[in-house]
C-alpha cells in the first residue's frame, strides 16, 4: 500500500476519526486503530468503537492499493504535528507502516486489517432518507440535545427521537424533568421512529466542517448515517421504547406571560447564584398587583435575592423550578421575546419564543 496525499487533508480527515477510536477502554485492541484502505487512487480511513463508526474519504496521487490499520491516535499526532503544506507519503510493508514528508520520517508498528470489524451495510434502496440545511440541522439539534437524560439505566431517553408526526420530522428528547421538541423537517413523505443516542450525535456536530452545507440523513430498522460532505458517521440506534410525550405537552396554560429573553436570563442567574446550596431551587411569581414576573432563591446561608421584570400579568401564581433546567432552555431559545406559561405548582412550565412556533420547551416544577 502507497499514498501521497497534502498535509492539511490528512491531518483534518485523521483528527476527525480518530475520535471515535475506543482508546483505553476498547475490549478489542483492534478498536484502537484506524483502518486505511486505498482503493484506485481513493482512501478511506475508518474507526469504529462497535457502536458507532466514523469514515472518512480521501482523493490521493500516486496510490498503490491496499490496506492496513495502525493506531488512531498516534497517527493522527504525528501528521498534525507535521509542517503544513507537505506532501506526505505513507507506505506499509507487512505490518510496518513508514510514513514521510520532507524530512521528517517515522515507522509505526501496524495490524492486519483481518480482525477489523466489518461494519454493517445501510441498504440505500430501502432506507429512509432526509436532506437538510446544515445550519438548521445544528440548530435544531442544539435546541433538543440538552433534555436527554445522562441515566444509562434508562436508555431509551438518552437519545433523541426523530419521529414523523402528521407529515413533517420532529426531533424530540426527555430525562423526565423536562422536556423538548423541535418541528425539524416539514412535508416529508417518508416516516420514522427512531432514537439515536445523543453521543453519536455529538460526534456528528464535531464532524461538521464549515464547507459542508448540507447533510442526509438515511435511517434502516437498526442504524442510521450521517453524511456530511467527504465525512459519513454510521451510529447504532438504541433498541426502546421513547414515552408517548405528546400528551405530556399542556394544550394551553392558566398563565401566559410574555418576557423579554435576555432580561429574564439575567434575573434568574442573579436568583441562582443564592441558590446553589438548595440545588438550585428558585421561585417564579406572577403579580397582578405589581404588574410583574420575579424570580427569586430559597432563602439560604448565602442570604436572598428577588428580581422582577414588569409585562402584563391578568393572573398571579407561583412555581418552582431548578434554575439550570430553566437557564439551558432559556440559552437555546433563539427568539428576543418568548411565551412563559404555567398553571400551578405542580403543571409543566411551557417555553417557547413569541415567534418560533416550531420549538417547545417543557419543565417540571420542584415540589415547593
Amino acid at each position: 500500500m502507497e499514498i501521497k496525499i497534502l498535509q492539511e487533508k490528512l491531518a483534518k480527515a485523521l483528527n476527525t476519526v480518530s475520535r471515535v477510536a475506543a482508546g483505553s477502554r476498547a475490549t478489542l485492541p483492534i478498536l484502537n486503530n484506524v483502518l486505511i484502505r486505498v482503493d484506485d487512487n481513493k482512501v478511506t480511513l475508518t474507526t469504529t468503537n462497535l457502536d458507532m463508526a466514523v469514515v472518512s474519504y480521501l482523493p490521493a496521487s500516486q496510490s498503490k492499493n491496499g490496506v492496513i490499520t495502525v493506531p488512531a491516535r498516534l497517527m493522527a499526532e504525528f501528521v498534525g504535528n507535521l509542517p503544513r503544506g507537505e506532501v506526505v507519503e505513507i507506505g506499509a510493508n507487512g505490518d510496518k507502516v513508514t510514513i514521510k514528508a520532507g524530512e521528517y520520517t517515522s515507522t509505526i508498528n501496524g495490524a492486519s486489517a483481518d480482525d477489523f470489524p466489518e461494519l454493517p451495510e445501510i441498504d440505500e434502496s430501502k432506507a429512509v432518507k432526509f436532506q437538510m440545511g446544515v445550519e438548521e440541522f445544528k440548530a435544531g439539534l442544539s435546541q433538543v440535545m440538552i433534555a436527554a437524560s445522562g441515566d444509562t439505566t434508562r436508555p431509551a431517553l438518552t437519545g433523541v427521537y426523530f419521529n414523523t408526526f402528521e407529515g413533517s420530522l420532529y426531533l424530540a428528547a426527555t430525562d423526565g424533568y423536562r422536556l423538548a421538541e423541535r418541528k425539524f423537517i416539514e412535508k416529508v413523505s417518508s416516516e420514522v421512529m427512531a432514537i439515536v443516542p445523543a453521543a453519536s450525535l455529538q460526534e456528528v456536530l464535531r464532524s461538521l466542517s464549515d464547507d459542508v452545507t448540507e447533510i442526509e440523513l438515511l435511517f434502516d430498522e437498526t442504524q442510521v448515517r450521517f453524511r456530511l460532505g467527504e465525512i459519513e458517521v454510521t451510529s447504532k440506534l438504541i433498541d426502546g421504547s421513547f414515552p408517548d410525550y405528546r400528551q405530556l405537552i399542556p394544550k394551553q396554560t392558566e398563565i401566559s406571560l410574555g418576557l423579554k429573553r435576555d432580561e429574564l436570563v439575567r434575573i434568574t442567574k442573579l436568583a441562582a447564584l443564592f441558590a446553589k446550596e438548595v440545588g438550585g431551587s428558585i421561585v417564579c411569581e406572577s403579580s397582578v398587583e405589581n404588574k410583574s414576573f420575579s424570580v427569586a432563591s430559597v432563602a439560604n446561608e448565602l442570604g436572598e435575592n428577588n428580581s422582577a421584570i414588569e409585562t402584563a400579568v391578568e393572573t398571579d401564581g407561583k412555581v418552582t423550578l431548578n434554575s439550570r433546567f430553566l437557564l439551558d432552555a432559556l440559552n437555546v431559545l433563539d427568539s428576543t421575546e418568548i411565551e412563559f406559561g404555567f398553571s400551578n405548582k405542580l403543571d409543566p412550565v411551557v417555553l417557547r419564543g413569541k415567534k418560533d412556533k416550531n420549538y417547545i420547551h417543557i419543565i417540571m416544577p420542584l415540589k415547593g
